[in-house]
């Protein structure tokens, strides 16, 4: 796979001041469990940036992203829940 550059990611976002606030964003969000949209075996600061050079992450969808990890991570926690309630009666 060709390398990422910053400048692939500047004709997504042109302001490299947005760029990193939305890599940063996307970069938390992959470490909290997010699914990578894009095939990549790298970093998680690699994958950010390749999504958004894709244009598969962009300012209009972050929210949105977030709050599929937040769900997923709600539940599993209930899933955990109802596990261990079970194991105990």
């Amino acid at each position: 796979m060709a390398r990422v550059t910053v400048e692939d990611c500047l004709r997504v976002e042109p302001s490299r001041f947005r760029l990193i606030h939305l890599a940063i964003q996307r970069i938390k969000q992959l470490r909290k469990g997010a699914k990578p949209l894009i095939k990549c075996d790298n970093k998680e600061i690699v994958c950010a940036l390749r999504e958004i050079a894709a244009g598969k992450v962009t300012w209009e969808n972050i929210d949105q992203l977030g709050q599929e990890i937040e769900e997923l991570s709600l539940g599993d926690f209930l899933d955990l829940a109802k596990l261990s309630g079970e194991k105990s009666s």
